[in-house]
């Protein structure tokens, strides 16, 4: 009944200075929702970039230039190149490579009537959707034959048709469009990707034969990358070594040198960015913390002026017979309250500013349970913690002194 009684008259204190109190927990309430909100969109984009590259292929790979080095040190001459006979001698002699899809890639202006735009131009081969996983939602992607051919044909990216002004992207099809000058003809439209993952907009290109562009529009067979497909995961070290062993032949690396290429996986691709958004995530959710901490330092500067506000009244109680224990209980109960209660506050403030980014924004965000317990537990630990000096502060008060004190 003691212990009903001292969290009853904490509880009282508490109602008596309803505003001092929410003053008090605000500090509390901005760090619980900061805390859960920063790690809801950490999660969000970390999610998103595993989804954009699970949707490319895990047994994707990626083989660009690198730079040509010799004794630990550059050579100078620029990087490395890839060329279309890179490609070729991979496609020809690659006996553990299910695909070869080489890129040419540059950003020109486009026009379409009087409209134009800037975006990225690709030149690829016809394969390019079973490498790359495109869909085409309108009209057809272009052929093997219409590769060869040198075919004017394009296939555009939703975000193309929106940034030339035009509402839906089918109306593009059958349409002309410039590229350098040169006349295309839409025959086809992708289905989206969605938003930029900081490489470039996925809807935001269009892309034609490669012998067009080689021979028509870039007027070069330097490639950007060559895109490889391993028949299966567990082959992928072996189609790497098969890579690596054609491309040196090719380019006449002698015994001991680097490679002048670089061949990334997908899983790769993903384990840097999981590594790289995970850190930039606990970088933002400490510093969101911090707030925590200086909301707790606010609780003990508040509760340190409870008790000297309440050094009488702590005085009857012992003079009444409370014990150290109850006068230590009754405080840290009420710093413990104020947290707890400013913790709850701030989980929903947290919650709803994530739903605030998702609905108004299109941001990602991902609100996950241990956030939620890990931000309310702190806040707990936070109310103990700044409160325990407060309270043993007005647990060892001379009753005589409390009495007398004005």
């Amino acid at each position: 009944m003691l212990i009903a009684e001292t969290i009853a008259v904490a509880l009282g204190a508490l109602r008596a200075n309803k505003m001092r109190s929410l003053l008090t927990m605000l500090g509390i309430v901005i760090g619980v929702a900061a805390v859960i909100a920063v790690v809801a969109l950490g999660n969000g984009a970390q999610q998103q970039i595993n989804d954009r590259i699970s949707a490319l292929g895990t047994t994707l790979l990626t083989v660009s230039p690198g730079q040509r080095m010799q004794g630990g040190v550059h050579t100078g001459g620029g990087g490395a190149r890839l060329t279309m006979d890179d490609a070729l001698a991979l496609e020809v002699r690659g006996t553990k490579i299910l695909a070869v899809q080489p890129e040419l890639q540059s950003n020109f202006q486009i026009v379409f009537g009087n409209k134009n735009t800037n975006t990225s131009i690709i030149g690829t081969t016809s394969n390019y959707q079973q490498v790359r996983k495109y869909e085409v939602e309108f009209g057809r992607f272009f052929t093997y034959a219409d590769d060869q051919t040198r075919q004017r044909f394009a296939v555009i990216g939703p975000a193309v048709a929106t940034n030339l002004g035009l509402e839906t992207p089918e109306a593009m099809l059958g349409e002309q469009i410039r590229i350098r000058g040169i006349q295309f003809t839409v025959i086809g439209v992708f289905k989206t990707k969605g938003a930029s993952t900081g490489f470039g907009n996925p809807d935001d290109q269009i892309v034609i034969p490669i012998q067009t562009a080689r021979f028509r529009v870039m007027g070069n067979n330097r490639v950007r990358s060559i895109g490889v497909l391993a028949p299966s995961e567990a082959e992928i070290p072996e189609t790497m070594a098969n890579i690596q062993l054609i491309l040196r032949r090719e380019h006449h690396l002698r015994p001991g040198s680097n490679d002048d290429f670089n061949t990334r996986s997908q899983s790769d691709f993903l384990n840097t960015l999981s590594e790289t958004t995970q850190t930039f995530g606990l970088l933002l959710a400490g510093i969101a913390a911090v707030s925590l901490v200086v909301g707790g330092i606010g609780i003990m500067n508040i509760m340190l002026v409870s008790v000297t506000e309440r050094t009488r009244e702590i005085g009857v109680r012992k003079a009444l017979g409370a014990t150290k224990l109850n006068i230590l209980f009754q405080f840290l109960i009420e710093a413990v309250v104020l947290c707890l209660v400013g913790g709850a506050i701030g989980i929903a403030a947290g919650i709803g500013g994530a739903t605030l980014f998702t609905v108004n924004f299109g941001w990602n965000t991902q609100i996950g349970a241990d956030s939620i317990l890990i931000a309310f537990g702190f806040s707990a630990f936070v109310g103990v913690v700044f409160g325990v000096y407060p309270a043993r502060r007005a647990s060892v008060l001379d009753p005589i002194v409390a009495l007398r004190y004005e």
